[in-house]
Formats: structure tokens, C-alpha cells, sequence
């Protein structure tokens, strides 16, 4: 640095020496290089009025008068203002980036502001359709089995068909909103973060799927799980789809194997649950998380679409990530790591 700064000491003397022989614009353009190095030498404004007061001293003193003196000094002056130049032109730029790099973000906020108001909105109407389909829903289903119960030995068997396909549908309508209100709730619910075991989590989702498993042989293969901060309710019911899903999508292995264990990816840790069931096409993998979106047909395998988008919307309110590897009819793994949650209602760290 120390020889860098007595060059540029030595090439900003002579040109000011060059410039007060000649006072022309070229000899002038000296100033204006010397001012370009110093700044890609990252040198300050006070650095630069350093070298020039000590190159001035230097040539005030062969003036032989006053006058003299105050003729060059005023024309030195000329010469330093030029090399400061690129130093106006750098501030200037800094201030013109940093005047749009301010409008940009207020521009971002309000985008922001505007999806965040949008999806609101799309969640409360999420709500309100589907807790308003609920009632008449429930009155088809209702009075569907009520002609069944009383009248079904003077119905044709064909109407008898109709009703009970009537009834099918109105559950599976029934089962959609009840799976609608809960992404609409996990959308809107706040976190209530605590560090809690995830082996404990994955043991309450394997209980309650007890009755999917009955009849079953199923080989459970069950590694060891962090401590996280999360919160438990929703990632027990992350559990609880990644695994209902794992049960679903083997049931066609005489004996299904489910794995559930954690691996470290980028530093992080990142859990998984592993099957050997029907697997998919890997092309289509970017539909595997949207709403509604089915990989495989409803008289295969029953659903309504929404269980992995509610493990998606989970998962990224705890700041993490979700993903999925498969190849068809050789089995499925999803994988899921956790970040800072978004946001938080209560945190107890115990």
C-alpha cells in the first residue's frame, strides 16, 4: 500500500508540474488520471489532499515571490479539483444506484404487501366456500341414506346404485372440504414453536394410522430423529401424510417396507420417509406438490390432492424445504429439512 501511495504521490507531482508549465486541457487530463488511479487504489478524498498539499509545498518552493506563490497555488487548485473529479462521477453514480435500488424496494414491498393481502384473501374464501359447502353436503349424504334405509326394498336395484354412488360422492366432497379447511387453517395458524423430538412426533402419526395398517405386513425400518424447534401439531401432521401416503401407495407389496431416518445435506440435517410402493415418473415431479394435482387415478388409489400441498405449506412456515425422489414402480422418498419457522405465536425452549 505504502508503495503504491508513493507512486501515485510521484506521477500526481508530475502532472500538476506538467500542468502548470502548460495550463491545457490535455496537460489538464493528467489531474483527471491520476484521480481515476487513486480512486481504483481505493484511496479517500483526504488521502488524494494529502499527496496534493505535499506536491504543492514542493513546487511552491522554488516561487521566488509572494505573488508568484498565490498564482501557482490558485492554479494548482484548478488541477485538484479536476483529479477529484472521478470521485464526483463515483458519488454521483452511488447516489443514482442507490435512488433506484430504494425505488426498486419499495416497489418489492408493495408487491409483497400485495401477494400477502391476495393470498389472505384466497385463504379466507378457501374458508368460507368450503365451511359453507359442508351443510349441504351433509344433507345429500343424509337423505340419500334415508331413501335407502326406508325405501330400498321398493326402489330397482339400479336406483339403489345411483344412491350409494350418490352417498360415495358426497364423502369424497365431504373428505375434499375437510382437507380445504385444514390447508386453509394451516395457512392462517401461527406457529407455537418448542424444541421437541421428532422421534416422539413420528411414533404419535404411526399410532393414530394404526387402522390403516391392520392386515398388513409392513417392515418398519425407523433410524434416529433430531431435536428441533418446531411446531409439534404441524409437523406431526407432516409425519402423518408423508406416512398415510407411504401405506397408500404400497398396498398393492405383499409386504411393504417403509423407512424413516435422517441424512445431512449442506450442513443441514434433512429427515426422510422412504417406500417401496408404486413410486411415479420423475417428470412429473414439479405437479407432486400443487393442490388438486393427482399422480395417479382415483379408482386406483383414493385421495383428494391436498395432503402433500399441506405438508408443502408446513414445512416452508418453518423456513425449510420439501422435495421428492422416485422412480415408477420402485418406490418413493421424501425428504424435508427445517429452517427458522416464519413466524411464532409462543416459543418454550423447556
Amino acid at each position: 500500500m505504502k508503495a503504491a501511495l508513493s507512486e501515485l504521490a510521484e506521477q500526481y507531482e508530475l502532472a500538476l508540474e506538467d500542468y502548470l508549465a502548460s495550463a491545457g486541457e490535455a496537460a489538464l487530463e493528467g489531474a483527471y488520471r491520476v484521480g481515476r488511479r487513486a480512486l481504483a487504489d481505493a484511496l479517500g478524498v483526504m488521502e488524494l489532499a494529502a499527496i496534493h498539499r505535499e506536491a504543492l509545498g514542493r513546487v511552491l518552493r522554488d516561487c521566488r515571490t509572494a505573488e508568484e506563490c498565490a498564482r501557482v497555488a490558485a492554479v494548482a487548485t484548478g488541477f485538484f479539483a479536476e483529479s477529484l473529479a472521478p470521485y464526483e462521477m463515483a458519488l454521483r453514480g452511488f447516489r443514482e444506484s442507490s435512488e433506484q435500488l430504494h425505488l426498486a424496494n419499495e416497489a418489492l414491498e408493495q408487491r409483497r404487501s400485495d401477494l400477502a393481502a391476495a393470498n389472505k384473501e384466497l385463504e379466507a374464501f378457501t374458508y368460507s366456500v368450503s365451511h359453507d359447502l359442508r351443510a349441504p353436503l351433509r344433507h345429500i349424504d343424509g337423505f340419500s341414506k334415508l331413501l335407502l334405509d326406508e325405501y330400498s326394498e321398493d326402489l330397482p336395484e339400479q336406483a339403489r346404485h345411483y344412491l350409494t354412488r350418490i352417498r360415495e360422492g358426497a364423502l369424497r366432497m365431504g373428505q375434499l372440504v375437510d382437507d380445504l379447511l385444514n390447508l386453509s387453517r394451516v395457512g392462517r395458524q401461527e406457529l407455537r414453536c418448542q424444541i421437541v423430538g421428532l422421534d416422539s412426533l413420528l411414533e404419535e402419526a404411526r399410532r393414530d394410522l394404526k387402522p390403516e395398517m391392520e392386515g398388513r405386513q409392513i417392515d418398519w425400518k425407523i433410524g434416529p430423529l433430531p431435536f428441533v424447534e418446531c411446531d409439534p401439531a404441524l409437523m406431526k401432521q407432516v409425519f402423518a401424510n408423508l406416512l398415510s401416503n407411504a401405506l397408500k401407495f404400497t398396498r398393492p407389496r405383499e409386504r411393504a417396507v417403509m423407512e424413516v431416518g435422517t441424512m445431512t445435506r449442506d450442513g443441514q440435517p434433512v429427515v426422510f420417509v422412504r417406500d417401496n410402493g408404486v413410486g411415479f415418473s420423475m417428470k412429473y415431479a414439479d405437479k407432486l406438490f400443487g393442490i388438486f394435482q393427482r399422480l395417479h387415478r382415483s379408482e386406483d388409489f383414493e385421495g383428494t390432492g391436498v395432503g402433500l400441498a399441506t405438508v408443502q405449506r408446513i414445512i416452508h412456515k418453518h423456513g425449510g424445504q420439501v422435495w421428492a425422489e422416485a422412480e415408477l414402480n420402485q418406490g418413493a422418498t421424501f425428504y424435508f429439512s427445517l429452517g427458522a419457522p416464519t413466524s411464532r405465536a409462543t416459543e418454550n425452549t423447556g
